[in-house]
């Protein structure tokens, strides 16, 4: 006969954690969208066109080669999709859909072929856009100053800028912002004596406008661009990126956010 008297152990409650880089995601939303920027998303598989020549990107530049980008096999007409090797065809495919003004912030994922400690051949990155009358270096410096000081979550910040050369935007820039790592393992921004390196920005080059439809002699706009994985390495105090990927739940549940902690400028935006 069946026994009716046997009790089951009760079931574990399902547990589950927001990983470090989808909190990040929503830290980067929530503090550009204050700042009035929309979010903005593209596709992971890619036109050469859109990826490289309208950001004026020349045919026989190093990152077209095999090294550097995934290619997907060829089309009936003998063009290859590739894996996107950043953000920044998010900004082209906005330009030519709508009219200034523009301001999106367009985080996702991007591919190159690299992998290290601190490189991951699928990685996360995120990139701002602002097109319209009268921009300058002014505003793009005051954007990433403020998005530091709620990122970090510190009161102030200091920048310092380093010319660079990209060939979407001219003048390119890039930045540092002040930090101090004289305590082994720990990093406080906004004093010190050490730099931390941040991204690469500058004013967009007028052909890619040209390019994308609008015109350079009435409108200027400005870019800058990070990494997702960097950013919650510098700020959770994560030592490999390759940890990011490995799926250990041991990490996941150390390092992981609650799900109901929602990211907002008022309520804080790391619990």
């Amino acid at each position: 006969t069946e026994r009716t008297d046997v009790t089951l152990p009760p079931r574990p409650e399902p547990r589950g954690t927001i990983h470090p880089v989808s909190q990040v995601f929503d830290e980067l939303t929530a503090i550009f969208a204050d700042l009035g920027f929309a979010l903005a998303e593209g596709p992971d598989v890619e036109f050469d066109d859109y990826n490289f020549t309208k950001l004026n990107i020349p045919p026989d530049h190093p990152a077209r080669q095999m090294h550097d980008t995934f290619y997907l096999g060829p089309q009936v007409d003998g063009s290859r999709h590739l894996l996107r090797t950043h953000t920044s065809p998010v900004q082209v495919r906005t330009m030519l859909r709508e009219k200034p003004p523009i301001r999106i912030v367009c985080p996702g994922r991007a591919y190159r072929v690299d992998s290290d400690a601190t490189h991951a051949p699928m990685f996360h990155q995120f990139e701002i856009l602002a097109v319209d009358e009268g921009l300058n270096l002014g505003h793009l410096r005051w954007t990433i100053e403020e998005f530091c000081k709620a990122f970090f979550e510190v009161d102030t910040v200091e920048l310092r800028a380093r010319p660079s050369f990209f060939p979407f935007t001219e003048p390119s820039v890039e930045w540092d912002l002040r930090c101090d790592r004289s305590i082994p393992g720990q990093i406080k921004y906004g004093t010190g004596n050490d730099w931390l390196e941040l991204g690469g920005s500058g004013e967009v080059h007028p052909h890619v406008l040209e390019m994308c439809g609008i015109d350079p002699d009435r409108f200027q706009g400005f870019a800058f661009g990070g990494g997702i994985d960097r950013l919650a390495m510098l700020k959770y105090g994560v030592p490999d990126i390759r940890a990011f990927f490995e799926s250990d739940i041991r990490w996941l549940k150390h390092f992981g956010f609650a799900p109901l902690d929602i990211p907002t400028l008022d309520g804080g935006l790391s619990r």
